[in-house]
């Protein structure tokens, strides 16, 4: 008997542990054959886009997210004042044109395709035309010599009225006092009531005229700003001490730097006898020149009169971009034109030239 049952409880034991095995076994064994198959990589979930970075097919670098900034990053469009973009061309010529119709009205509404330029009496393309909604920095030469003794309270006024009615918030002027040695008394600033005080502060007159000298150095000190560049001057115009004291190139450096010339002429005469003639010249020719006015105001009705004109013309002026060719930098002046082709009714005022410098 017990030769028949151990077999037998052998042979169930065996059976018991072969079954208690298999699932093991199983699952073991399709491990196995998955790892013989070529295994695919599982891709990531995809974020949720955000517009603040670049796309994965994107080129550009994306922005650090630890807010280190690098150098050469730039600023959004929308983080950048537009006084502060300067759009640097080493032959741009800038053309601010004034335009009237017979009665003496601003024309407002013409656009690139009515104007018309020549160069040296030939036709060139105007590249852009902008209006005058750009900032005006200027510079107020304010005369301080002894020639103005007589007409000095006049002349105070009329700078002072001059800031309060042409000065737009996004203008600024600066204060030259012009005498036998000129100086910048009062840097750029939008601060009419410091420009005022600056006027007001100037003590009695005294000493020569050193006009000249002063034009140069307020070209000088314009040059570097992004939109218009105005000089005003506030004289008789009489010219004595200038160390540079050559008129032709004067013009020719006011003209190289872009500078428009408006002059007010305080002196107050009685007779034609005594006026200063070759001073008057002058001051025409080099407000011609630049596309500006002369104004010469006897009351405080005629001062009021002058500076509207002045903020009119700054305030409705258009300003034609025009790109000379590499040979036309030659190192002379070159003759400009503008014409309104589209009417023949309107007076147009603008720059009659321009200065080239030699190519390097």
């Amino acid at each position: 008997m017990n030769f028949v049952l151990r077999p037998c409880l052998l042979l169930l034991c065996l059976a018991i542990l072969s079954i208690a095995s298999s699932p093991a076994a199983a699952q073991s064994g399709r491990r196995q054959k998955g790892e013989n198959k070529e295994s695919k990589p599982v891709a990531p979930p995809r974020p949720i886009a955000d517009p603040t970075f670049p796309s994965a097919s994107s080129t550009a670098t994306p922005t650090p997210v630890n807010g280190d900034r690098p150098r050469s990053a730039v600023k959004k469009p929308e983080e950048v004042d537009p006084n502060d973009v300067v759009k640097i061309s080493s032959n741009l010529v800038p053309i601010p044109a004034s335009v009237v119709d017979a009665r003496g009205y601003a024309v407002v509404n013409l656009k690139l395709e009515d104007f018309a330029l020549q160069v040296d009496g030939q036709p060139r393309d105007i590249s852009e035309l902008t209006r005058s909604e750009t900032s005006v920095r200027m510079a107020m030469l304010f005369d301080n010599s002894g020639s103005l003794d007589t007409a000095r309270e006049f002349e105070k006024r009329a700078a002072v009225r001059f800031f309060r009615r042409v000065m737009r918030p996004i203008d600024e002027a600066a204060i030259y006092s012009v005498a036998t040695d000129s100086y910048l008394a009062q840097p750029l600033t939008k601060n009419v009531a410091l420009l005022e005080q600056t006027i007001l502060g100037f003590g009695r007159p005294e000493g020569g005229t050193s006009l000249l000298d002063a034009i140069l150095d307020a070209g000088k000190y314009l040059r570097p700003y992004a939109g218009r560049r105005v000089i005003v001057i506030v004289s008789d115009g009489i010219e004595t001490t200038s160390r540079n004291d050559d008129f032709e190139l004067a013009v020719q450096k006011v003209l190289s730097d872009n500078c428009q010339i408006f002059v007010v002429q305080t002196g107050m005469y009685e007779s034609a006898n005594v006026r200063p003639l070759v001073a008057e010249r002058r001051m025409q020719q080099i407000t011609e020149q630049t596309g500006g006015a002369v104004y010469v105001p006897k009351t405080m009705s005629d001062l009021d009169v002058a500076f509207d004109q002045i903020a009119a013309d700054l305030a409705q002026q258009y300003v034609l971009s025009y790109y000379p060719s590499s040979e036309r930098q030659d190192g002379r002046v070159h003759v400009l034109e503008v014409k309104v082709k589209s009417r023949n009714d309107v007076r147009v005022r603008s720059r009659r030239g321009y200065f080239s410098p030699k190519s390097d």
